[in-house]
């Protein structure tokens, strides 16, 4: 076979890339022994960064930035290669994302009050030293959204990253130190310790100096996190619904539905996990995800196979499984299809292991049901109570209206693949830490702060 000069280039991306692997892990700032003396790091930032000024602040998060731009496509090959998850373009395009929408010291804004008694001001101030731990779905984008939200609100931050991400989460740490310190701020805005465990989590948890925690994973973390006695922030799990009434652009519901399935392999929380469909229109989008689309249609027996091979008999996930393509997922049970399928679907009720479980693999299962009220019954019982994503495929007002009522989710995604919800085609800022159980939604800068009153009498009033 003849080596091509595109075949040299992706080698030496490759090589670049886990250069700058193994280097990091020794010269990386914010990387500690101990997780106690990460957070005496931290504060020790913390009592720098709450005294800059926003324009300092915004200096260091437009560095952090450009950073992230310049090493998407590294940390997008480290995601991949540490994690064996997700899909090297796609993560490409959510760091952009992430350089690009993620809010700044924009977010963070006073309320006043101004009448014949004087003036009273709102004003979001610091927390002090925040506690996060990130998954390894998204590893570094997680990290680089909360560290640039949280400097903006004043606030430092000290990770426990998921092991199995850690070298990723490193190395997004240490872009942030040394976008810093590039800035004129200080070093250990964002610390972590060399190797995270539950224990290390558990001392942040229980730490002094740590007034509150943002769990970002599944809902075991988040349980633990919402038992610590603290103010804390959860974004756990989601089982998101696509449901697709019989007044949709079928064939538009089609595109759209399985691109957000198959985005990054299905790992954003906020991907269709499954799809309920209403009679009159279920064959007719289930030809246009296979003719169109690059779907494959699997048979029974195929999904038992399939059930078999990413799930045990206790449904706990395959992690082999997790992220994987459609095409190496298939290949597991024995199929081989062509480089153009890239969604795997079937149809089947609504208690079937692979439609009622979370999966994060290009996995769509389909239900098919009698009517429009039978979908939204279905589409409430499948999210599990979450209250995390939701999507509908719908030309109806009033369907829409219904939908998003019952499911009462923190996003609902109108006529458009799920990552338009981070901005990704849809308006509106991104981050990777979705907080539907304890209610702030979408995350950003102002999550990040405590409001604070400052009242002035019978002054500052001038009318």
């Amino acid at each position: 076979m003849a080596v091509t000069e595109n075949m040299v280039r992706d080698i030496v991306r490759e090589v670049v890339a886990k250069m700058t692997l193994s280097e990091s892990a020794a010269k990386s700032h914010g990387v500690f022994r101990d997780m106690n003396e990460a957070i005496e790091a931290a504060k020790k930032s913390e009592e720098i960064v709450r005294r800059l000024s926003m324009d300092q602040r915004e200096k260091i998060i437009s560095v952090i930035r450009r950073k992230i731009r310049e090493d998407a496509e590294i940390l997008a090959r480290m995601g991949v290669e540490e994690t064996g998850m997700g899909n090297v373009g796609h993560k490409i395009l959510k760091h952009t994302l992430v350089a690009e929408k993620c809010p700044g010291t924009e977010d963070i804004t006073t309320t006043a009050w101004s009448g014949d008694r004087g003036l009273t001001l709102v004003e979001m101030g610091p927390f002090g030293v925040i506690g996060s731990i990130t998954p390894c779905t998204n590893p570094s984008e997680t990290v680089l959204c909360n560290t640039m939200g949280m400097l903006a609100g004043g606030n430092t931050v000290v990770f426990n990253p998921h092991p199995q991400a850690v070298k990723t989460s490193i190395y997004a740490m240490n872009l942030c130190n040394e976008a810093s310190l590039e800035a004129g701020g200080p070093d250990n805005i964002a610390v972590t310790v060399e190797k995270p465990t539950l224990d290390s989590s558990a001392v942040m948890m229980k730490h002094k100096d740590v007034p509150l925690i943002v769990a970002t994973g599944g809902p075991g973390v988040v349980t633990a996190v919402l038992s610590s006695g603290k103010r804390g922030i959860g974004a756990g799990a989601g089982n998101p619904p696509a449901l697709v009434d019989e007044t949709a652009d079928i064939r538009h519901a089609a595109e759209a539905i399985v691109n957000g399935c198959t985005f990054d392999n299905n790992l954003p929380c906020i991907a269709e996990k499954e799809v309920v469909a209403v009679q009159s229109v279920c064959d007719e989008l289930m030809h246009y995800m296979v003719t169109e689309q690059g779907c494959y249609l699997i048979s029974k027996e195929e999904q038992d196979k399939l059930t078999a091979t990413v799930m045990d008999e206790k449904r706990r996930l395959n992690r082999k499984c997790v992220g994987r393509d459609a095409k190496t997922l298939l290949k597991m049970i024995g199929v081989e299809v062509p480089d153009n399928i890239r969604c795997i679907i079937f149809e089947g009720p609504k208690e079937h292991p692979l439609i009622t479980t979370e999966l994060m693999m290009p996995i769509l299962g389909i239900v098919r049901v009698n009517n429009f009220e039978e979908g939204v019954a279905a589409s409430v019982w499948l999210e599990h109570g979450n209250r995390h994503s939701a999507h509908i495929h719908s030309k109806s007002i009033d369907h829409i209206t219904d939908y998003a009522r019952a499911m009462d989710t923190a996003i609902l995604v109108k006529n458009a693949p799920s990552y338009a919800s981070l901005g990704f085609g849809g308006e509106g800022f991104c981050t990777f830490t979705i907080a539907s159980r304890t209610g702030e939604g979408l995350t950003s800068a102002r999550t990040f702060t405590k409001r604070r009153r400052c009242v002035m009498v019978d002054s500052l009033c001038i009318r």
